[in-house]
């Protein structure tokens, strides 16, 4: 077998931050995942943590947290969506012309 990774995590990033809204982008060599938090009736969402991964990296974390949903709903029964909407298309160049974020 392998050997096991040991993971640290600092008390600032072990608080975490909480986010109701993620908008999720990709170009040719990376996806960009913007979590954010927004309040019910505001028109604005203020990014709370940009996570930027390779797209092999990104098929993994879309797997490992579908297992992880099945898991949870297997404990705790069917998470029931509300006023679901579509998914709109994912933006090929998050970065715009000039390469800015």
């Amino acid at each position: 077998m392998g050997q096991q990774l040991q993971i640290e995590v600092s008390p600032e990033i072990a608080k975490g931050v909480y986010s109701n809204f993620a908008i999720i982008s990709h170009s040719h060599a990376e996806f960009i995942v913007d979590l954010a938090s927004t309040l019910p009736g505001t028109p604005k969402a203020q990014v709370v943590s940009r996570v930027i991964l390779a797209p092999e990296h990104a098929k993994r974390l879309a797997l490992a947290l579908q297992e992880n949903v099945m898991r949870y709903e297997k404990e705790f029964g069917t998470i029931q969506l509300q006023n679901a909407q579509p998914v709109p298309p994912a933006t090929a160049n998050p970065f715009g012309s000039q390469g800015e974020a």
